[in-house]
């Protein structure tokens, strides 16, 4: 639902991809070779932005061929945010309509609770520039309107199942970035 309003509404509320080049954070050992408080967080973080950016990697392709038929899109997405991409994946298949090129994504921790069940949040600031909804049949360009935003702050809540971080929530903000 949230992707298909971002696809039809310009990709406001859909969509993302990491900086190329960026790695996590190295993690610290102390003498014992134990890891510090600091880079488990660290260790942490970069396991939940790396879940993340799986999550837009999956999506991207989905929505490339309007399914999630031959994607990991389950292996890192579950919950709401899967219900509401595969929604707008049923309606992007109904209008005939597909993606070419790729959204950009800066993804920041904000949160991580350690909890019975982790959870963290990660905000985010989706460039949709190169990222372009078209007719499957002509490849033509699908219009789009002109207020919608182009770049848009983004918000993803995840939880860690055993061992795997998974998005469990995508929320476009109606906010620029």
């Amino acid at each position: 639902m949230a992707i298909v309003l971002a696809i039809v509404g310009g990709f406001a509320s859909l969509s993302g991809c990491t900086q190329e080049g960026s790695s996590p954070k190295p993690i610290v050992q102390r003498a014992t070779g134990a890891p510090t408080a600091v880079a488990t967080a660290d260790a942490e973080e970069a396991a939940v932005i790396a879940a993340y950016t799986h999550s837009w990697e999956a999506q991207t392709e989905a929505y490339s061929k309007a399914s999630s038929a031959g994607t990991d899109l389950r292996k890192s997405t579950t919950f709401k945010a899967l219900a509401g991409i595969e929604r707008d994946l049923s309606a992007m298949q109904k209008a005939g309509q597909v993606t070419t090129g790729q959204p950009a994504i800066d993804p920041k921790v904000v949160t991580v609770t350690d909890a019975k069940i982790p959870k963290a949040t990660v905000s985010d600031c989706v460039d949709t520039t190169r990222w372009a909804l078209i007719d499957k049949a002509s490849k033509k360009k699908v219009p789009l309107p002109t207020e919608r935003l182009i770049k848009y702050v983004s918000t993803a809540t995840l939880e860690k199942w055993g061992t795997t971080w998974m998005v469990t929530e995508l929320t476009a903000q109606n906010q620029a970035c």
